[in-house]
């Protein structure tokens, strides 16, 4: 995979992180405990699931490629349709319900109860969907995970140090809306890709 693929998914999956209910749990949390250990936990629930993720994206490949590739799109479609339709409310509720267990304790206590949340929220999210998508696009599945988790590390310091400024200067249904556009497009474009081949 050459540099400008293994951006292009870092980016991709930095967007599509941004609104999600795990960067509000990782704001919230970071309000009731050290930013640091959020950083660590989170980063490390989330990078977990990206190696869950990328390894169902791995058995994805098995698929014929035809099946794989209606698979594919169709999932580009349903995180393109969450992205524009669902209210961002919702999202923030969510997580802000997820970290409301998170009290000021001991450093340990706070990375478990980070990890546990952000790893238990990312099941079958949509950027754990999308490591499976480019998993399948790329067979590439170390670059997409090292890009992935890089990605969700980066979604951790932004939210744990800066989440409440970004918020402020970008607002999130503009970051939900980018999200979904992205995804529709790449649902269209491997709808378009299958119907040529």
């Amino acid at each position: 995979m050459n540099v400008g693929a293994f951006l292009g998914i870092f980016a991709v999956m930095l967007v599509l992180e941004l609104p999600d209910k795990t960067m509000i749990a990782t704001i919230v949390m970071s309000t009731r405990a050290r930013p640091s250990s959020i950083v660590i936990g989170a980063s490390c629930g989330f990078v977990v699931q990206m190696g869950l993720a990328v390894a169902a994206g791995g058995l994805l490949t098995l698929l014929p490629v035809h099946v794989k590739d209606v698979i594919v799109a169709l999932l580009f479609l349903g995180g393109g349709a969450y992205l524009l339709f669902s209210r961002e409310s919702e999202a923030e509720e969510s997580g802000r319900r997820e970290a409301a267990s998170e009290h000021a304790s001991t450093r340990l206590k706070e990375i478990v109860t980070a990890f546990t949340v952000i790893f238990v929220a990312e099941f079958g999210d949509l950027t754990q969907i999308q490591a499976a998508n480019f998993t399948v696009k790329t067979h590439q599945p170390l670059e997409v995970f090292l890009a992935g988790s890089l990605a969700m590390i980066t979604v951790s310091f932004i939210g744990a140090y800066g989440g409440q400024q970004l918020q402020r200067v970008v607002p999130l249904k503009w970051i939900r809306f980018g999200g979904g556009i992205i995804f529709t497009g790449l649902g269209v474009y491997t709808l378009i890709s299958l119907a040529r081949s």
